[in-house]
């Protein structure tokens, strides 16, 4: 997985940081058994989707692989697993 630049892109970046922030509030919230700042947590969670994906169709995540690069990366990987 070195090799690849899996999730390195502002999208992913953002996406994750915000979700992470909403499972913080909501296990801070869940702890002290307050449902309201629970459901906020959760509700983060989701925004943190949402704005990773807008962040994505916005140009700012992984651009699209074409048939030609995943065929030279098929081949790269078979000639790795017949060495």
């Amino acid at each position: 997985m070195a090799g690849s630049s899996h999730g390195h892109t502002p999208a992913a970046w953002t996406g994750v940081i915000i979700s992470f922030i909403g499972f913080c509030v909501a296990g801070v919230f869940m702890v002290a058994a307050n449902p309201l700042g629970f459901w906020a947590g959760i509700a983060v969670i989701l925004i943190g989707g949402v704005v990773g994906f807008a962040m994505k169709a916005a140009g700012l995540g992984m651009p699209k692989e074409s048939a030609e690069m995943a065929a030279a990366r098929a081949r790269a990987g078979q000639a790795q697993t017949s060495s």
